[in-house]
């Protein structure tokens, strides 16, 4: 008897649960209208991530970069850095190879 109470009351929560979902979602509905939009076309559109075609050698950084995240760059042409020369590990760091030792020295502790 319990038991059988206690699934009635389980059924009755889930068709109340499910009529007000059903409610909601038709008020929701009523403020959606569906849209077409053409390619490259900005009408009452924001760009907030731009997807970067990057070459093969920055394959393993993802592609897409958000606006909030970008600055513009006020860089001299001569200043960039050519990646040519430049070695990267698997997690992408920087790997560094010394060119020249400038100095030693050495200190004795007593």
């Amino acid at each position: 008897e319990l038991i059988q109470e206690t699934t009635e009351k389980i059924v009755q929560i889930k068709q109340r649960m499910q009529a007000a979902h059903d409610r909601h979602k038709s008020y929701a509905d009523l403020k959606r209208k569906p849209m077409e939009f053409q390619v490259r076309d900005k009408k009452g559109l924001e760009m907030f991530a731009y997807k970067l075609d990057l070459p093969g050698e920055l394959s393993r950084v993802h592609s897409t970069f958000y606006v909030s995240n970008l600055k513009k760059c006020h860089a001299d042409e001569p200043l960039a850095v050519p990646l040519d020369g430049l070695q990267f590990d698997d997690k992408l760091h920087f790997v560094e190879k010394p060119v020249e030792i400038m100095d030693c020295e050495v200190k004795r502790l007593k």
